[in-house]
Parts: structure tokens; C-alpha cells; sequence
């Protein structure tokens, strides 16, 4: 790991996403006369006025990812966002006005959206998002596409990152670090094959699920909520997509699997996912380099879990 990115590089680092962004954009045709970050943070989200396009630029990444894996991932994100809309499910598709793939412009690959207004006289109900998160699955479970075993999991990261954190006692304490690769080693195997998997979980079905808990991705557009942000698209379990939020979000999300007629969360697989979201926060923190606020956090999750039982098949 190098050292931590400095205030000044990382602004640097969203300028030129934006700029690459803007670039791009005028490439496939658009009408741009500036480029208006509207966020930043493992992502930056840019609106290319005056046209009504976004541009979403992944800017702090996985030491294992290259521009091609990434490039693949995004894909799959236009293929099911503009699949679903094509349902008529309520969902940010990509933007019509350009071409429906990753475009790579100066070391970054962007996707286009639509600019979508959000009401912002509400704050986010989770509990509602949870329940829709039902709705979503219900629309996922046909979806065509072919898409990898748990890959939102990146197993081969975590692996990885968990290594290269032993040099770095600073991020992650080596009691914790000690602790987590035992977990992993209990875990990983159940991540990386969908056949060690069922046979862990005998029963449990298996679908296209969002991938990056979708009640924390639901946009609050003005017409009414939106789907959004299928970046980490995946085949798994449903409980994948509900992993840390607590007993209260778990039973919204139920009642909304019954209103739907799919079947409600299994607790051991919750335990399973659960267990395996922790270990993915601490893992992630070898990319503090990139991000440093992401060490304060990601404290509270970490202690957390620190708190808890460690994980036992």
C-alpha cells in the first residue's frame, strides 16, 4: 500500500473523472457545456449540462480490478437495468442517447444515465426500501442474462486484501486480521462454489439479486422510487442483498416476500452473508490508500463485529 491519498489528489482524481467524462461524452455527440459533480466517493457522478446525462465514473477500486473486469461489470449493470425497465419495472435505465456500453476515456470507464430529478423533502425509509427490495427480486428471478456465483463477493480480493494488510497493523489490528482470515477460511469456499454452497444450504433457491443491499440504493425520484446503482449485479441468495441490516429491515423485507409469493429469509443463511459482509469491510480497507475516510467509516462495522461470536459453519 502506498501512501494515503492527500485531500488535494483526491480532488485532483474526481476533476479528471469529470473530465474524462465530459470528454467522453462529446466523443458519442452530446451537447456539453460543463461538467456538474453531483457525488463523489468510491464513485464520481457527473452531470454533463446542459443534456440530460449522467455520467458514473468508478474512481477507488479493488487492487485486483482492471479496466476490463470493470468494463464487464458495467455491462452487466446497463444489460439488467435497461432489461428490467423493459419490464416496465421502476428503475433508472441507462440514457437513450448514447450507445448502451462502457465508454473508456483517459484511464476510466464511464456509463451514461439519465439526469433524474430527486425529491429531497423526505429522508430514505428503509423500512419501506427494505420491503420494496421484494418487489425487486420478484422482478429479477426471470431475468435472462448469465451472471457469475456470489462475484459481488470478489472473493479473490478479499483473499488478496486480507494479505496485504498484515503489513499494515496501523488499518486493521493483528488480533482482528487474525480473526478474519480464520473466518475467511471458513467462508471463502462457500463463496467461490455454488455447489459447496447448496450443500451448506440445502433448499435454499438461488436468482439474479442486486448484489450492494438495494434498500440503501433505492433513488428517490419525484414520480416515485427508483431501482438504481446494479453495479455489483450477482446470482445468489436473496439474503445476499439484506446482509447487516438488522431484524427490523429483515421482517419489512418478509412482509414484502409474501406480498410477492417468494419465501422469506432463511436465518442461517443471514449468518452466513452476514459474516461474509464483515469480512469485506475489513478487506476493503486495503484500499484506504485511495480513500482514507473510509478507515473512521468503517469503525462502527468493525466494531461490530468484533462484538459478535466469530463465524462457524
Amino acid at each position: 500500500m502506498t501512501d494515503f491519498a492527500t485531500p488535494e489528489a483526491i480532488a485532483g482524481r474526481t476533476a479528471a473523472a469529470r473530465d474524462a467524462a465530459v470528454a467522453a461524452g462529446r466523443d458519442l455527440g452530446l451537447e456539453i457545456t460543463e461538467g456538474k459533480v453531483l457525488y463523489e466517493l468510491f464513485s464520481v457522478v457527473v452531470h454533463l449540462a446542459p443534456s440530460p446525462v449522467v455520467a458514473r465514473i468508478p474512481t477507488v477500486l479493488p487492487h485486483t480490478t482492471t479496466l476490463q473486469d470493470l468494463a464487464r461489470r458495467q455491462q452487466q449493470e446497463l444489460d439488467v437495468a435497461q432489461w428490467l425497465a423493459d419490464q416496465g419495472t421502476p428503475v433508472i435505465a441507462p440514457s437513450d442517447l448514447v450507445p448502451r456500453r462502457p465508454h473508456q476515456k483517459d484511464g476510466f470507464s464511464i456509463t451514461f444515465w439519465p439526469f433524474t430529478e430527486e425529491d429531497k423533502s423526505a429522508e430514505p425509509d428503509y423500512v419501506k426500501n427494505s420491503e420494496l427490495t421484494a418487489d425487486l427480486h420478484a422482478a429479477l428471478k426471470p431475468y435472462p442474462g448469465e451472471l457469475d456465483f456470489l462475484s459481488s463477493a470478489e472473493p479473490e480480493f478479499v483473499r488478496q486484501a486480507l494479505t496485504r494488510l498484515e503489513q499494515h497493523p496501523d488499518i486493521v489490528a493483528p488480533e482482528d486480521l487474525a480473526r478474519a482470515r480464520e473466518e475467511w477460511q471458513v467462508l471463502e469456499p462457500l463463496v467461490r462454489d455454488r455447489d459447496a454452497f447448496e450443500k451448506a444450504f440445502p433448499g435454499v433457491e438461488l436468482q439474479p439479486i442486486h448484489g450492494d443491499s438495494p434498500p440503501a440504493n433505492i433513488f428517490a425520484g419525484t414520480e416515485g422510487p427508483l431501482f438504481s446503482d446494479f453495479e455489483m449485479i450477482t446470482f445468489g441468495p436473496v439474503e445476499w442483498d439484506l446482509a447487516a441490516l438488522g431484524p427490523d429491515l429483515e421482517a419489512a423485507y418478509n412482509r414484502g416476500a409474501a406480498k410477492n409469493g417468494l419465501r422469506e429469509l432463511d436465518p442461517d443463511v443471514l449468518r452466513f452473508v452476514n459474516a461474509v459482509g464483515a469480512i469485506r469491510v475489513i478487506a476493503y480497507l486495503a484500499c484506504a490508500d485511495q480513500l482514507p475516510a473510509m478507515v473512521e467509516f468503517m469503525k462502527p462495522f468493525i466494531d461490530q463485529w468484533r462484538a459478535n461470536e466469530p463465524y462457524q459453519a
